[in-house]
């Protein structure tokens, strides 16, 4: 099974979920579509992020909010 594209260390930002391998929160994505931004925008402030990890993200976001508790 794949590694999740999010991950959780209170070590890391206390514990803020974030993009596996960085210090870039999971929200900070939410918040630029948010505003209108586009993943390349995202992309461009967070070059630690891959794109990889935004679309796995999205996916898995996706899956859980599509799957009967």
């Amino acid at each position: 099974m794949k590694k999740s594209a999010i991950t959780s260390d209170r070590h890391i930002m206390g514990g803020t979920p974030v993009f596996r391998g960085t210090r870039v929160p999971a929200a900070t994505l939410i918040d630029y579509l948010e505003a209108g931004d586009s993943i390349n925008d995202f992309l461009e402030g967070f070059p630690t992020v891959t794109r990889e990890q935004v679309i796995q993200f999205l996916e898995e976001a996706r899956e859980k909010i599509l799957v009967p508790a």
